[in-house]
């Protein structure tokens, strides 16, 4: 680490876990692409090349420092279950916050999926522009891309069902009805 060294260690794939050193510096430039958290990569170990995604990220609590990468290989026929992050669409313009001045309010920001590699997006988008003020989009309103299934089994309406984005109220913007009576002394 004191060389601009990172370890990382690449498992999986029914072979011996193998050790790895990268430079700090290129990891770190690569990490500021979003992509990398979510898309099959490729290692270049000497003359072979390996597919694989990022499985953990080790960083240090307060200096800009990866400590420590664990990479999973990626077969093409093994379903894979990964997190990957959610765009939302039109918050600016959703319905609730433009018409009403609500705040969108996202309760997740990635979704654990399971999919083979080839069917693996970069992002998931979520479009919120018909929501309300008191409105949210639930896990089993998101429309998921082909061959992408959510890793854990929602039905409308159960526990399960988890509340992704919502829009509500800006703190003060909403009165209580009759607030202005009680304020006003009558003369």
């Amino acid at each position: 680490r004191r060389a601009g060294q990172v370890p990382a260690i690449l498992y999986g794939g029914g072979q011996e876990p193998q050790p790895l050193v990268l430079n700090h510096l290129d990891v770190l430039n690569q990490l500021k692409n979003e992509a990398v958290y979510s898309h099959i990569l490729t290692l270049h170990l000497g003359d072979r090349s390996e597919s694989v995604v990022l499985r953990d990220l080790q960083r240090h609590p307060f200096k800009p420092t990866i400590l420590h990468i664990d990479f999973l290989r990626v077969s093409a026929d093994r379903e894979l279950r990964v997190h990957v992050p959610l765009h939302f669409l039109n918050e600016e313009t959703a319905r609730g916050v433009k018409q009403q001045g609500g705040i969108v309010s996202r309760a997740l920001i990635d979704l654990e999926v399971v999919c083979l590699p080839k069917n693996l997006p970069e992002f998931i988008e979520v479009d919120i522009a018909e929501l309300g003020i008191g409105d949210a989009l639930h896990l089993s309103q998101i429309s998921l891309p082909a061959g992408v299934e959510l890793a854990t089994q929602v039905e409308a309406g159960s526990e399960q069902d988890a509340v992704v984005v919502s829009i509500h109220h800006a703190k003060g913007g909403e009165e209580e009805p009759g607030a202005d009576a009680a304020a006003t002394p009558e003369t």
